[in-house]
């Protein structure tokens, strides 16, 4: 459901653009906003959750699924934890539709979909990896990594359950905001796909804001 935030940029406490191929990762504490917006349309933002206290306690895509009853994530949706808790609330969404279903690239699904000499491309998994590698102190690991979610990436499931990748129907400016729940550790690839539409095969900045 498309739904605008009353929330003024120029207030946000924290802003950061993230480039494309890059990563962030910060603590979002219970009762703040944080906002992704898409900068230049068509950009796919592959985002892991975690409780900042038990990062063992982290998103799941088929919990979220099942308490909504939908694949497809927008306003109202509760984001849940592979405990059953909720971690987030979307809140504001003005694209429409978020894939949580999709999975994000790797160095191994680049060579496998693509070709065997796309294994060498830049992936997000790779950005996780570097991400957790340079910051120790969240306490995040390797075997930590699992469920994400692919904000304003369209992958349509067809009646027999086949997934494609389609061009993206986000556009210069939309946005998804989110209330935390819980504390909770943000850590997103600006993904860096070449190989499919996810990114309109070029990949822009994103950039992140948070309100208290």
């Amino acid at each position: 459901m498309l739904t605008s935030s009353q929330k003024n940029p120029d207030l946000a406490r924290q802003r950061t653009v993230v480039d494309a191929g890059d990563y962030y990762i910060q603590t979002l504490y219970a009762r703040q906003t944080l906002r992704i917006l898409d900068l230049e349309g068509n950009q796919a933002a592959d985002t892991l959750f975690f409780n900042a206290n038990n990062p063992t306690e982290r998103y799941s895509a088929m919990d979220t699924i099942r308490e909504q009853g939908n694949l497809y994530l927008t306003t109202g949706s509760k984001l849940l934890s592979n405990e059953n808790n909720i971690m987030l609330e979307i809140v504001a969404d003005t694209c429409g539709r978020h894939d949580t279903i999709g999975g994000a690239c790797a160095t191994e699904s680049n060579s496998v979909r693509y070709d065997l000499e796309k294994r060498c491309m830049h992936a997000c998994r790779d950005s996780w990896m570097l991400a957790i590698a340079e910051h120790p102190e969240y306490g995040i690991s390797k075997r930590d990594i699992s469920h994400n979610i692919n904000f304003f990436m369209n992958v349509p499931v067809s009646e027999d359950g086949g997934l494609t990748f389609e061009d993206g129907i986000s556009a210069p400016g939309k946005y998804i905001e989110m209330t935390a729940k819980m504390d909770v550790v943000v850590l997103i690839s600006n993904c860096p796909q070449l190989n499919n539409p996810c990114n309109g095969y070029n990949p822009t900045p994103i950039e992140i804001l948070i309100w208290d």
